[in-house]
């Protein structure tokens, strides 16, 4: 079945065609959420109340707009929520990998230290920025389609990437700093 069909279907209440869009979706919420709150456990409550209000609104959805732009803007107004109402709590979580049987211990410690790098590397951005550089570089949404989102102009989503490119370079040393 085809994700029109299955929007569709799930528009009209079918249960199980709307658990098959959260399937093919969950990652990509789960990285805007992740982009907003910058902590793995508040980022997945984020996610799973922003399918929870796709699901509660889903009558709500113009089927000419783009299914993937209005998930987008109900899972970063759920990070955001969350965040507003979030009491100071801090945890360490425990590293995704460690239950892996991955043969190879070195390489799986590298691939951690540089996540830790990048994710300390993008805490550093604004928050506008950050969400512009991944909606646009992981996400591949368009320069006028990340304006949408952050209700900016695509002029200041494409100023926003720009900055955020150059800003990382220059935190992860790729590249000299410009002051």
């Amino acid at each position: 079945m085809t994700e029109p069909e299955l929007i569709e279907r799930a528009r009209l209440g079918d249960r199980e065609a709307f658990g098959q869009l959260v399937e093919s979706h969950t990652g990509f919420v789960r990285r805007l959420t992740r982009t907003v709150l910058q902590n793995p456990d508040d980022a997945d409550d984020a996610a799973q109340d922003a399918f929870f209000s796709a699901w509660r609104f889903r009558e709500r959805f113009d089927p000419r707009r783009p299914f993937r732009s209005w998930l987008a803007q109900i899972a970063l107004n759920a990070a955001r929520d969350l965040r507003r109402r979030r009491t100071v709590r801090q945890t360490e979580p425990l590293p995704a990998d460690l239950a892996s049987r991955s043969d190879n211990p070195f390489d799986r410690t590298e691939r951690a230290l540089l996540k830790a790098r990048l994710d300390a590397a993008l805490a550093e951005l604004p928050e506008r920025q950050r969400l512009a550089l991944v909606l646009f570089d992981v996400e591949g949404f368009s320069h006028a389609e990340v304006g949408a989102l952050l209700g900016i102009p695509e002029g200041s989503a494409r100023s926003d990437v720009f900055h955020a490119r150059r800003r990382l370079r220059t935190i992860l040393g790729t590249e000299e700093s410009i002051e």
